[in-house]
């Protein structure tokens, strides 16, 4: 039930605004349902359920949603709801230049329109792939409707000469083989015919695990949801079931307003840390809080990182894959071990409590899914950063990173963008050793623009000839949740608005002190001074339409990354129906 614990009547629906009234407006609805072969027995008295579908070719990772979006309406269909099927923009995190990060919120204004706009009373989110889980939350967020989200799941494991591969991950690491000499294009070729081979979003703990975990933990999918792989039969019963349950939280009034507090971001974020999430969880935390009128800040991450042990152990930051979560008890079972640090009153979309979701959840393959006294790390994967080159923070992934490097001083080698840095970084006088901090500016949300996956930079080919596989990289760039190395990341404000970054020349000493949580350029700041004073804006990079509207109205990165005019504030209104 809603918070008043009234059970909605059919007059109530939002729906019954378009459907219901005898006047010439509701006549032409009615008749244009008519007229796609819809009797009044279809849709009369029942509750219009939205199932928002972002497959496409180009989004491998949903590559089964069409099938499963079959699956959602023969749920809604068994509960007595009328299903209508609407496609949003997928954002694939693949093919889409210059960054798919670029497009999230655009996917958000999206689903925020197409719900308001059109006759649904509850919603099915389908996504999976990094930015989709964020946009359509996001975007549902701001309208409010009861809503359940549907994760892609992982795709299988990899296969290549008897090893398992993970993606994205090992796909780091062959090409530095390949780049160092050490491997064949023919082995090279059949790790790519190997690395990716079934429906479903990347099996490691990369940014899509990480998003549909936090989803899950926020309460907004149906208990054991992101745990599931692509083709796994329990995912298509899951689909159905969500079909079911959208059904009922129409009725019961149940929205994500009513579940989304503090403490259910704060069990987000100890999640995020147990699971060794992907550093991209704090942008879109952030902006997911912001659409929910939650307070969060970036300090926050990090409060909770040091209270945290990482217990999942999977790649990029642990041993195995998303498959073998699923089969050693899934997100319920680490869930159950974290019962001292997670808030289990918080409410969920079936209507229990987190509590009640995943009481008597068993691990069963301990070595993948690690108890408290037995943690991957004694902290959680993520760390947070101040210090005079990031004023506002920056995010390192300690975890995945050398322990050698975590705490380290070494000269600059700065790449004034990407272009740059990739026409240098593999020349032979470029005047890098192993104890060298790679620098990259120009990468952060204006930068990129869209703040771009630029964050592992690649090691310079002499530097791997001679067995170096890490050095320190600073940059207000994201990386994927499948990397790994000592990246510092989100560098906050970006250089392409002048933040400290933009001022670090060649040769100048950078501290990097994890265990102290500092970035600290060693330069005077009179020398700071007479560089700020030279330095010179860059025009932004789109003079018209929707990058435009981009450069000018979106926050940086320790504020989420999303439009100012978005956040939570006064409601938007209902449309009129006339």
């Amino acid at each position: 039930m809603g918070d008043d614990g009234r059970r909605k009547k059919v007059e109530d629906l939002r729906s019954a605004r378009w459907l219901r009234p005898d006047d010439l407006r509701s006549f032409g609805h009615r008749s244009r349902l008519k007229q796609m072969g819809y009797g009044s027995e279809d849709y009369a008295g029942k509750p219009v359920i939205g199932i928002i579908n972002t497959w496409s070719d180009l989004t491998i990772c949903h590559t089964h949603f069409r099938d499963r979006a079959q699956e959602v309406k023969r749920g809604v269909l068994q509960a007595g709801g009328f299903p209508v099927e609407i496609p949003a923009m997928p954002v694939n995190e693949i093919f889409m230049k210059p960054s798919p990060l670029l497009y999230r919120n655009l996917l958000a204004m999206e689903v925020e329109e197409l719900l308001r706009s059109q006759p649904i009373d509850g919603v099915v989110l389908m996504g999976g792939c990094d930015k989709t889980t964020p946009g359509l939350l996001m975007g549902a967020f701001s309208v409010n409707l009861p809503l359940v989200y549907l994760p892609a799941g992982p795709m299988l494991r990899g296969n290549w000469q008897g090893q398992t591969l993970g993606s994205g991950s090992d796909g780091w690491k062959y090409w530095a083989e390949r780049c160092a000499g050490n491997l064949s294009t023919e082995d090279w070729n059949a790790i790519e015919d190997g690395i990716a081979r079934s429906p479903g979003h990347c099996m490691t703990m990369g940014t899509a695990s990480t998003m549909t975990a936090l989803a899950e933990t926020l309460g907004l999918t149906l208990p054991g949801a992101s745990s599931i792989p692509a083709v796994d039969a329990n995912h298509s019963r899951m689909a159905s079931a969500c079909g079911r349950r959208i059904v009922e939280m129409v009725w019961e009034d149940l929205k994500p307003g009513d579940l989304l507090t503090a403490a259910s971001f704060d069990n987000a974020i100890t999640v995020d840390m147990a699971i060794g999430g992907s550093t991209n969880a704090i942008v879109h935390l952030l902006a997911m809080a912001g659409r929910a009128g939650i307070p969060l800040q970036l300090g926050r991450f990090d409060e909770i990182s040091q209270r945290t042990p990482m217990l999942a152990n999977i790649r990029p930051s642990g041993q195995f894959l998303m498959e073998d979560f699923y089969y050693a008890g899934g997100l319920r079972a680490l869930q159950a071990q974290l019962t001292s640090l997670l808030d289990l009153s918080c409410r969920t979309v079936n209507g229990k409590s987190l509590g009640e979701n995943i009481a008597g959840a068993r691990i069963f393959k301990p070595e993948v899914i690690r108890t408290f006294d037995n943690p991957v790390a004694r902290q959680g994967g993520t760390a947070v950063l101040f210090g005079n080159l990031a004023p506002d923070g920056a995010v390192i992934k300690p975890t995945a990173a050398t322990p050698e490097l975590l705490q380290h001083v070494g000269r600059a080698v700065v790449f004034r963008d990407y272009n740059d840095m990739a026409a240098r970084i593999d020349d032979e006088s470029l005047p890098v050793d192993p104890g060298s901090v790679l620098v990259l500016k120009h990468a952060g949300p204006l930068g990129g623009p869209g703040m771009p996956e630029w964050g592992m930079l690649p090691i310079p080919k002499k530097l791997l000839r001679q067995g170096v596989r890490d050095l320190v990289r600073i940059s207000d760039a994201r990386m994927s949740g499948t990397s790994y190395g000592t990246c510092v990341l989100h560098v906050s404000p970006e250089s392409f608005i002048g933040g400290p970054l933009a001022l670090v020349e060649d040769g100048d000493l950078i501290e990097l002190d994890l265990a102290g949580r500092r970035l600290e350029l060693r330069v005077s700041e009179e020398e700071m001074a007479r560089r700020r004073a030279s330095w010179v804006r860059p025009a932004p990079h789109y003079q018209r339409g929707y990058g435009a509207i981009f450069s000018e109205r979106v926050r940086q990165a320790h504020e989420g990354c999303d439009f100012d005019f978005l956040e939570a504030g006064a409601p938007t209104p209902e449309p009129e129906i006339h």
